[in-house]
């Protein structure tokens, strides 16, 4: 039963089991990590290429192997996202458009990264190291924040106020921080810098559609709690922006 309405940027932040949807999004997105590695493990991609008449494969498969292993790690993390952490409504036409976008880039990053497109393998280096760190540091800040404001929330003497500490005091959309940062390292590690137009792509859509609307809601729930709380903390970046 939803015992709220109120929409953000076109989203439905009513509450909502949504149990379905969200049956269908941590299925549906486990069938993408399984096809990546079936491209990884079973020569999945010099398979599919016989298919269109051409021999292809995957000339850095440890690559692949390391790039497949970040798509099983988002998907636990999703996992914890869907079943504890989210309450909100979860309707149809978001489960199947994040579902393409998440097969695009899970998918395409194993690909390009595992050296579909390429001859030569990579040596493991410093950037591999740099991209790691990053990507778990990302995951990091996306899922413990938001585990620290719900554990905040589950204490009854918070009903009605706006959560400002832990990680969120660095930053007010410092879960958002932390995707970006995460897919830098990510799309860092497959050696194609063309990816990195991904991160570039989630930062403007997190400054100029989702951070908007989002605050336009904490705004208007809040009051005077969420203007004090913009004042005195950046925005999206640590002591930045």
């Amino acid at each position: 039963m939803t015992n709220s309405t109120s929409k953000t940027a076109s989203m439905d932040r009513s509450y909502d089991p949504s149990l379905a949807p969200k049956l269908t999004f941590a299925i549906g997105h486990l069938v993408i990590v399984l096809i990546s590695a079936w491209l990884v493990f079973f020569d999945g991609w010099r398979i599919t290429g016989l298919w269109f008449g051409r021999e292809w494969s995957l000339t850095d498969p440890e690559r692949g192997k390391i790039l497949l292993a970040c798509a099983a790690l988002y998907w636990l993390r999703h996992l914890v996202t869907l079943f504890y952490l989210l309450k909100r409504k979860v309707d149809w036409n978001e489960v199947w458009g994040l579902l393409v976008f998440f097969a695009i880039f899970e998918i395409g990053l194993v690909l390009v990264g595992g050296g579909a497109f390429r001859s030569e393998t990579i040596d493991l280096g410093w950037l591999d190291t740099v991209a790691l760190v990053l990507l778990l540091a990302g995951s990091y800040l996306n899922s413990f924040s938001e585990i620290q404001r719900k554990w905040w929330k589950n204490n009854p003497a918070n009903k009605g106020h706006l959560y400002t500490e832990g990680l969120f005091r660095h930053s007010m959309h410092i879960n958002y921080f932390g995707d970006i940062v995460l897919f830098i390292g990510w799309c860092l590690f497959t050696y194609n810098f063309w990816t990195l137009g991904l991160p570039l792509f989630m930062t403007a859509l997190f400054i100029f559609s989702h951070i908007p609307g989002l605050d336009t809601y904490l705004a208007e729930r809040y009051g005077e709690e969420f203007v004090a709380y913009a004042k005195r903390t950046k925005k999206l970046i640590p002591f930045i922006y």
